[in-house]
């Protein structure tokens, strides 16, 4: 528990929390939210809290909003449910939240994302220890260790994932490290891991920096099945993902006492909506709005896993690198890289619909 946090937010009336998920397509992983919404919950006794999705589950970010209300809610603070500060964090949820608070008049504070802090690190780093300790004999000195971001079209927030990595392997002692990406931009899962190999290790930590399960997920074991079916002599461990680890509500403790303080600043320095970055000069300007009208509260639902998604309701086309369905280009800023070899092929088709 933060120090004082519980006095801070007891001493404010009509206050609420909202922790806000991306919503998936599988029903285990938005249950897992779910789990880790009501985790937090029960550390902020007599304290209203929800949560809402921003698209696939309900209850969406209003539903969730509706509900605070009816509980006398006058001022929530909203918290994203997300590792890094891009599209979603910038573009998607602030739109819904500011549309609802227009309407309705309620008051919302919009706090960070979950970015790279000490006890996420540490939730990471837990991780990967009971991979390590899954195995009989383990040498650091003669390990990869290879970090999977979800990836995105934001410099900034892919390059994040690269400083996790880069703080994992200093923090733990691997021989080396990579970052790879589930998809949107590159390296991706499989060609990444290919080109890895050529360094020469003989055994490979595969860890998805993710919440939670789901399609991702599943589809990231199913691409390191094909390259270890294809190398029978390296060793592949798949350390499991972030999930309700205590460390993770910390963070979100820690996000909620920052609105309550008043400090919920991103980082604008290298955001490519606000600066000119090298290479994302184009973005600068461009209209900060929600894509995920459509699919808000559409359930798509997938009820054939009643533990982590397995993935064996998917086909995956090898030859193509990636599927990458659950990248939506509908309105999207052109990315520059999306011809990119070690890039997903979906991007491939949109910006050759855009030219």
């Amino acid at each position: 528990m933060i120090p004082g946090l519980l006095d801070k937010l007891h001493s404010k009336t009509n206050i609420g929390i909202l922790i806000i998920g991306h919503g998936s397509r599988n029903v285990y992983a938005s249950n897992e939210f779910a789990e880790l919404a009501r985790s937090i919950q029960s550390l902020l006794p007599s304290v209203p809290v929800s949560f809402g999705y921003l698209e696939f589950s309900r209850p969406i970010i209003s539903e969730a909003l509706d509900s605070l209300r009816e509980l006398s809610v006058t001022k929530v603070i909203a918290i994203p449910a997300m590792l890094f500060a891009a599209g979603h964090a910038k573009n998607d949820i602030p739109s819904v939240l500011n549309s609802y608070s227009a309407r309705t008049g309620l008051e919302i504070i919009y706090g960070r994302e979950l970015g790279i802090d000490n006890s996420m690190i540490n939730a990471a780093g837990a991780r990967i220890k009971e991979a390590i300790d899954s195995t009989s004999s383990f040498d650091l000195n003669e390990t990869l260790l290879v970090v999977v971001g979800r990836g995105s079209s934001d410099p900034d927030a892919n390059s994040n994932v690269s400083k996790i990595t880069r703080l994992l392997v200093e923090s733990i002692g691997f021989a080396w490290g990579d970052t790879v990406y589930s998809g949107v931009t590159f390296p991706l899962v499989e060609p990444g891991l290919r080109h890895l190999l050529r360094l020469g290790f003989r055994r490979v930590i595969v860890f998805p920096y993710f919440l939670f399960s789901g399609v991702l997920v599943s589809r990231i074991r199913r691409y390191v099945s094909l390259v270890a079916k294809d190398n029978p002599d390296v060793e592949f461990i798949n350390a499991g993902y972030l999930g309700n680890h205590s460390k993770v509500r910390e963070t979100f403790l820690s996000r909620i006492n920052e609105a309550l303080s008043g400090d919920t600043s991103m980082n604008c320095s290298l955001c490519k909506y606000r600066s000119s970055l090298l290479g994302f000069e184009n973005d600068v300007g461009n209209p900060q709005e929600s894509h995920h009208h459509h699919v808000e509260g559409v359930m798509k639902g997938c009820n054939l896993c009643d533990e982590e998604c397995t993935g064996e309701c998917e086909s995956i086309d090898s030859k193509s690198m990636q599927i990458d369905s659950d990248h939506h280009v509908h309105g999207h800023s052109h990315y520059p890289h999306a011809n990119h070899p070690l890039g997903p092929v979906t991007l491939h088709t949109y910006i050759n619909s855009e030219s």
